[in-house]
């Protein structure tokens, strides 16, 4: 299989020489093209750091992170801008639409920007909103759409470029039950029918339980990794929530 994401070996500090603080701590880990991973792990136990490099929204202190082979550690400027447009797609707790636009609109900005043609960009958006069920509200604005709707229009926004790696944090975090439950099938669909490659950081095992794979941070390292395999999304439930007490958690937070 094709890795599309290899982290070697990476470091993260922060602070002065007087006051380091350690985030990540001599961390590797792979993901291969179309695998759903889930990142699970406590407050301040990594997790969140881990994303952000792999995003390019923070930086390395030291060690490689290769998207699709590409060493992103070593990209600067607009050479760095572009692959973060091309290559990645975001999906936030928070939905991040632009409020001003509609949910057409938000979608076909990250095309236009590639200046794709309106024909192209048309084709696909239509295409991606019958896969994510969202066609009634393409022409309708952020507040005129429910979370679950946002965030599926957010979900589309994020694949439409066909980027090599998504990238979802808390995604379900501002959803109801109903609504989440609804999003992370969607999740499934893109995974297993499109074949889109997920990296999701999520403190819920509940939503840890749609991956197919999920990998525990603690103290800045990968504490263990759980495959689903042919369990069903109850039994590896249960085998997350073994784990989370494993690592001192709290249920209600994992739940």
């Amino acid at each position: 299989m094709e890795n599309i994401l290899k982290v070697d070996n990476i470091e993260k500090y922060y602070g002065s020489r007087s006051s380091l603080t350690k985030a990540i701590d001599n961390l590797s880990l792979s993901v291969e093209k179309s695998e759903f991973v889930a990142i699970m792990g406590s407050s301040g136990s990594g997790k969140t750091t881990l994303l952000n490099v792999i995003s390019t929204i923070d930086h390395v202190t030291s060690g490689h992170i290769y998207v699709g082979g590409v060493d992103i550690t070593k990209l600067k400027g607009n050479e760095l801008n572009k692959f973060r447009r091309e290559e990645l797609g975001f999906i936030f707790q928070d939905f991040n639409l632009l409020d001003t636009l509609t949910a057409y609109e938000n979608i076909a900005l990250a095309l236009s920007i590639q200046n794709e043609s309106a024909a192209s960009i048309d084709t696909k958006i239509k295409k991606v909103a019958e896969e994510l069920d969202i066609k009634s509200v393409l022409t309708k604005y952020p507040y005129q759409m429910s979370g679950g709707q946002k965030q599926r229009v957010a979900s589309a926004r994020a694949i439409i470029t066909n980027p090599k790696l998504v990238l979802a944090d808390e995604p379900t975090g501002a959803l109801d039950s109903k609504s989440a439950r609804m999003l992370l099938e969607k999740f499934n669909y893109l995974n297993n029918e499109l074949g889109a490659t997920i990296l999701m950081v999520t403190h819920d095992a509940f939503t840890a339980s749609y991956a197919s794979r999920v990998v525990f941070i603690k103290d800045g390292q990968v504490f263990k990794e759980l495959y689903k395999g042919d369990d069903t999304r109850k039994v590896f439930f249960d085998k997350i929530i073994d784990i989370v007490t494993l690592l001192g958690g709290d249920l209600e937070d994992a739940l």
